[in-house]
């Protein structure tokens, strides 16, 4: 969208200078000022731009008030506006979808609780309310909603940091439902006021980065189940987990478990290769999970491995979600942790499914709306707060599959709610000798493909300061913990906006062979410097953060080419053009800076020489009086005019 400003530019006047160049009298074309504008109609514009980007009410105009009303309606459930077409083809798609990935989240889940210190049937729970709310009020057709790993070991560290879950199991669940219903009114805050950039600022590599080292720390912490390892340490680091794995070595694993795991271990990653060999193969590694938590709960069963070491599940409370209203923290000192937790948690879960949610929709060809989107995810989280549910958001793992299998709609998330609410009624007894070395070996599967080498490598090949920001978050949780992961990871993203911001790119500029074109002579080694003059172009917005350094760096590159010239005995610099097309906007700083760029070149009888400087930038100039200050006879549309005008000068020097 153009700014206001930009429309309607009129040219005051075509003004004809005189330059002495072969006799002739060409047009120089004065830099248009744009018609001023009220400070009203400004903020308007400034405060549509910052949160109304996509212009959310263009549907409502020219329509009946019945009409907006249905429409306002559909807003906040888009259910009602595409459900009006569903029908039975669709449904078919979204079944077929829905059992698959209920089939896929039943045993993720139940290992997912057990990384946020709950017991297994929360994490039941949370696939039965949420995809439900989401379903009724969220934009993706394709993304899965439920517990994920990332989300449950960063909920489970920072509580446990709190409270011990084994010594005040009750205090415990009730923070982790405080934390639940804050991260949902994180959420939905964001994208009632529109606020859905600020996730933005952290950065894909960054995500990748922590990401992957999230994924490696969940790895190592289901060793704990996988090798039947009864003390186990609660810290989350490499160096702590690998200590308590191999000081146990001789008296704390169980041969047992170890067998049960990487017997199934290795099934389930061949039945993820299978799953890689084409599309038509997609249910073999969806439907893998189910089937080795059947065989291996059987296995144990019949041969009552659990009186051998193999620890079991033993208990999954039966029934649907009893209600948490009661259990949330609104006074007293876990109320401040909760919010903390919660605000945390939910920014991570927001990127994550906006993320998963825009992936799909691209490949579909379809819209998302990322701020209707928070608020159906703050809305799921806030209601499961209330039924027993913690944090839950879209899995990549499920909303690959669920693509996979053909859905068409949201149905499949309520699909895979029916079957979460059957199991929880009826199926639950039969988990009782699910071994945990299963669930840790379904973990260990879901979580491998979170560590994207090639994303690190690509990263590593376009901008290694993005690899800095991945390697950092990587290291972070890997090394230290999941919230020093985090706090890297964020610090590191605001790092680079701050040093784009403060140190903009300069670049001098030198004409291409026989055109008017004056490009950067890093990038077009053949580009000619123009005898007398240089030329410099400013790549960002000046503002009070990087005024100074941009002066600074212009007298820089003034003096290196000074001292070229003498060298090379070559003509002196009579000239500095700044060339301000990428300069989108200037502030009092920046034409201070200006200002003083000015004095310091006339010191050195050089003159400043502007070219084509924006609409905004130009309208601030004139206002503050710089204009005249420096001449309206320096400032010029392009760069080839403001060099037309500065050889003629360097030809008639003695």
């Amino acid at each position: 969208m153009s700014h206001p400003a930009d429309e309607n530019v009129e040219t005051k006047e075509m003004d004809s200078r005189s330059l002495s160049s072969n006799g002739q009298e060409p047009y120089v074309h004065k830099v248009g000022i744009p018609p001023k504008q009220s400070f009203f109609k400004e903020f308007l514009y400034t405060v549509k731009e910052t949160f109304f980007s996509d212009d959310p009410l263009r549907p409502f105009k020219d329509q009946t008030k019945s009409r907006k009303f249905v429409l306002g309606i559909e807003a906040i459930f888009p259910i009602l506006g595409w459900g009006r077409t569903y029908n039975l083809q669709k449904f078919k798609g979204d079944f077929i979808a829905g059992l698959t990935i209920a089939s896929l989240c039943i045993p993720q889940d139940i290992g997912y609780s057990k990384l946020a210190n709950l017991s297994p049937q929360y994490g039941l729970y949370s696939s039965f309310v949420p995809p439900l709310i989401y379903a009724v009020m969220g934009s993706s057709r394709d993304i899965a909603i439920g517990p994920v790993a990332v989300i449950s070991l960063l909920l489970g560290t920072l509580l446990q940091n709190e409270i011990d879950p084994k010594t005040n199991p009750t205090e415990y669940r009730r923070l982790a439902f405080t934390a639940t219903f804050f991260a949902g009114i994180t959420q939905a805050t964001l994208g009632i006021f529109r606020l859905g950039f600020l996730i933005d600022f952290l950065s894909h590599a960054a995500i990748v980065g922590f990401m992957g080292g999230a994924a490696i720390t969940i790895a190592l912490q289901q060793l704990k189940g996988f090798l039947g390892i009864e003390k186990f340490t609660r810290k989350t680091d490499v160096i702590s987990v690998m200590h308590s794995v191999f000081s146990s070595a001789h008296h704390g694993w169980n041969w047992q478990t170890i067998l049960i795991g990487a017997t199934f271990l290795c099934f389930l990653l061949f039945a993820k290769h299978i799953g890689k060999k084409g599309p038509k193969y997609f249910w073999v590694p969806a439907i893998a999970p189910l089937i080795s938590v059947v065989l291996s709960t059987f296995f144990v069963y019949i041969t009552r491995a659990d009186k051998h070491g193999v620890a079991i599940v033993n208990h999954i409370e039966k029934g649907i979600n009893p209600s948490s209203v009661k259990e949330i923290y609104f006074t007293g000192d876990y109320l401040a942790k909760g919010v903390r937790i919660g605000i945390v948690a939910g920014m991570i879960a927001l990127t994550e499914a906006i993320a998963i949610g825009r992936t799909f929709a691209s490949m579909k060809d379809y819209q998302v709306d990322g701020n209707k989107e928070m608020v159906a995810l703050g809305a799921m989280n806030v209601v499961g707060s209330m039924t027993s549910c913690y944090v839950a958001t879209g899995s990549f793992s499920r909303s690959a599959v669920n693509y996979m299998s053909g859905c068409e709609t949201a149905v499949s998330n309520i699909v895979m709610s029916v079957v979460v609410f059957l199991t929880l009624q009826f199926i639950t007894p039969l988990f009782k000798y699910t071994p945990n070395a299963i669930l840790a070996s379904i973990i260990i599967c879901a979580v491998i493909n979170l560590v994207d080498y090639k994303a690190a490598v690509l990263i590593w090949k376009i901008d290694k300061f993005d690899f800095v920001a991945c390697m950092g978050a990587f290291f972070g949780v890997v090394f230290a913990s999941v919230e020093i992961g985090l706090l890297i990871a964020v610090s590191i993203s605001f790092a680079k906006i701050l040093l784009q911001v403060t140190r903009p790119r300069t670049a001098i500029l030198g004409k291409i062979p026989r055109t008017t074109v004056y490009r950067n002579i890093q990038q077009y080694p053949e580009a000619t410097s123009v005898p007398g003059v240089l030329i410099i172009r400013v790549d960002s917005a000046i503002y009070f953060s990087n005024s100074n350094y941009v002066k600074e760096r212009i007298l820089r590159w003034l003096m290196d080419e000074e001292e070229r010239v003498k060298r090379e005995y070559q003509t002196r610099i009579q000239f500095l053009i700044v060339e301000m097309s990428p300069v989108t906007d200037i502030d009092t700083s920046g034409i201070h800076a200006l200002e003083e760029l000015f004095r310091s070149l006339q010191k050195r009888e050089v003159q400043l020489v502007l070219a084509n400087p924006g609409p905004l930038v130009i309208d601030k100039l004139h206002t503050s009086n710089f204009a005249n200050f420096l001449g309206e006879d320096k400032i010029f549309l392009t760069v080839a005019e403001a060099v037309a005008y500065c050889s003629p000068k360097l030809a008639e020097e003695p």
